[in-house]
């Protein structure tokens, strides 16, 4: 297949729909990114043509129904995705689908059912593991060069809280921000997660506490094989988008700090100065966005098996069920894989 275009659809054009588009636009050999589906279709005529986009339309259905694509990028809201997979996948399409595939385990479950009968690839789209510096921290573990894991440290706070119309359909802190973090424990330690401690409070924005969620988070992770994770997040860091990890073990330790516009620091009489962090996640991760969308199309290509797939998403959520638990019952709650 590999010789042959491939024709995508992307359903769902909001922020992260319209960077995967420009992207597959702009970075692939090979691809065609023929259709984009969204209900405000209308409005994206403009930014269609400059893309040489071929259809637009307000329903999904028509980029199932076209026979000419391949697969489809599930971008749209959160309560849609596992229903569009599962169509997707029954019409043959290959699926990339946005985080999380959806907030009850079960139907992620049914998700992957039709994708296995089907044979088609499924990616989820935790994109920090395509990140180039947390993937040479990740091949640092693997080659054994901090030995036995001990202690996993992740740092993930947003330069500013999201609005209260996002926070209620989010499905609260640990299922919209944490979950990255989650994967990405899962990815650095190897092994599963077993046991999950949560607290929180809410410090930046009382509207969210009002929405019944909280901005301020830490999470203790216990693993089989005895490391133990620790994950701090805040909805608003006033200095940047501010994105750490630290893996600690027997032989060493490898940390990934934040990413800066410029490596320059100033030292003069005052002190030392160097640039904050970049402030969004677009900006932080972009090229991890542009790198997962290729592993996507490199696995239908090639007929492999994606980094990211329906079970890391299926893993993820049910971390985050057992946080958003152990919040409310302020007890360790053991993870039920």
């Amino acid at each position: 297949m590999s010789d042959k275009i491939l024709n995508i659809g992307i359903i769902g054009a909001g922020r992260i729909g319209r960077l995967h588009a420009e992207n597959i636009v702009s970075c692939y050999r090979n691809v065609k990114l023929k259709s984009v589906s969204d209900l405000y279709y209308e409005n994206l005529r403009d930014w269609a043509d400059s893309l040489g986009i071929e259809n637009l339309t307000g329903n999904y259905g028509d980029i199932l129904d076209d026979p000419e694509i391949d697969a489809v990028l599930v971008c749209s809201p959160t309560d849609t995705h596992a229903r569009i997979s599962i169509e997707a996948a029954d019409a043959g399409k290959h699926v990339f689908c946005e985080k999380p595939v959806d907030m009850d385990p079960d139907r992620i479950r049914e998700v992957l059912k039709h994708v296995e009968k089907a044979g088609v690839v499924f990616q989820v789209g935790f994109n920090r593991r395509f990140d180039r510096n947390f993937r040479k921290a990740y091949n640092t573990v693997r080659e054994g060069k901090v030995g036995d894991i001990h202690i996993i440290r992740i740092t993930s706070r947003d330069p500013a809280p999201p609005t209260p119309e996002y926070i209620k359909v989010s499905g609260g802190i640990f299922m919209d921000m944490t979950i990255h973090d989650f994967d990405m424990m899962r990815y650095l330690a190897g092994c599963e997660v077993t046991e999950v401690f949560a607290a929180g409070s809410v410090l930046v924005d009382k509207t969210i506490g009002e929405l019944g969620d909280i901005d301020t988070a830490a999470v203790v992770l216990k693993f089989e094989n005895g490391a133990i994770g620790i994950i701090d997040n805040s909805r608003k860091a006033v200095y940047g988008y501010d994105q750490r990890i630290e893996v600690f073990g027997s032989k060493g330790c490898v940390t990934v700090s934040n990413e800066t516009e410029s490596l320059a620091v100033l030292s003069d009489e005052s002190g030392v100065w160097s640039e904050k962090p970049k402030y969004f996640f677009l900006e932080r991760y972009r090229e991890s966005f542009i790198i997962e969308i290729g592993e996507f199309i490199d696995s239908i290509q090639k007929g492999k098996k994606p980094t990211v797939g329906g079970v890391d998403g299926l893993y993820s959520v049910l971390i985050a069920m057992a946080a958003k638990e152990s919040f409310l019952t302020g007890k360790p709650v053991k993870v039920e894989l």
